[in-house]
């Protein structure tokens, strides 16, 4: 019982937090489309992995331009640590971010789907627990500053779960949470969100 109230007010503080944000400014698609070219070596690529640790690139077709702005902004500043991501950041401008988000919100995701190992019925029982944020299937509201993560890779969900539960990626309220969860846990939430037919998986317009 405890274990839930702690849980419930983890979420509770980070949907305040995050829906407090201010939006970002729209950015241009067609300006956009072009500076993604670099891009296209890792997320043009179906199932892509990185090299190591070994997890699949992350589907981005359709992700919320605000977030991919923010994740954007977090590898130029250093807060979130990946070599090539942090290289590509570093040269972007705050308008550059916001033309590539653009871009990246409405482009044509790439459906090739990879096995999904694990409980879902048991995924979803635990992701209600998560749906103040990310929704009950993972499409969170666009203006809360949520990533979607409906039919994001599973492979891609575990690896950053794990990395909230070592430390590794940093973020206080999602490292206490991915901090409660076993192992079986992950596989079994990032299962259920890969599972989705409805977000990342759509083609988008």
């Amino acid at each position: 019982m405890k274990q839930n109230v702690h849980w419930t007010l983890l979420v509770t503080a980070l949907g305040a937090a995050l829906s407090a944000a201010p939006s970002q400014a729209e950015g241009d698609r067609e300006a956009g489309k072009t500076k993604f070219y670099t891009c296209v070596g890792c997320h043009g690529i179906s199932s892509y992995s990185n090299s190591y640790p070994s997890y699949p690139v992350p589907r981005i077709g359709g992700q919320y331009a605000d977030y991919v702005v923010s994740a954007l902004k977090a590898y130029r500043s250093g807060e979130r640590q990946h070599g090539s991501m942090q290289g590509n950041a570093v040269s972007l401008s705050d308008a550059d971010m916001q033309d590539v988000a653009a871009y990246v919100a409405g482009f044509r995701s790439i459906t090739v789907d990879l096995p999904i190992n694990g409980d879902v019925a048991a995924g979803k029982a635990k992701a209600a627990e998560c749906a103040g944020c990310h929704g009950e299937d993972g499409n969170s509201d666009p203006k809360a500053g949520f990533p979607r993560l409906a039919g994001q890779y599973q492979g891609y969900l575990t690896h950053v779960l794990e990395a909230y539960k070592s430390g590794e990626r940093k973020h206080a309220i999602m490292n206490s949470i991915a901090g409660q969860l076993s192992p079986e846990q992950i596989r079994d939430l990032s299962a259920f969100y890969a599972s989705q037919r409805r977000g990342l998986l759509v083609i988008q317009d």
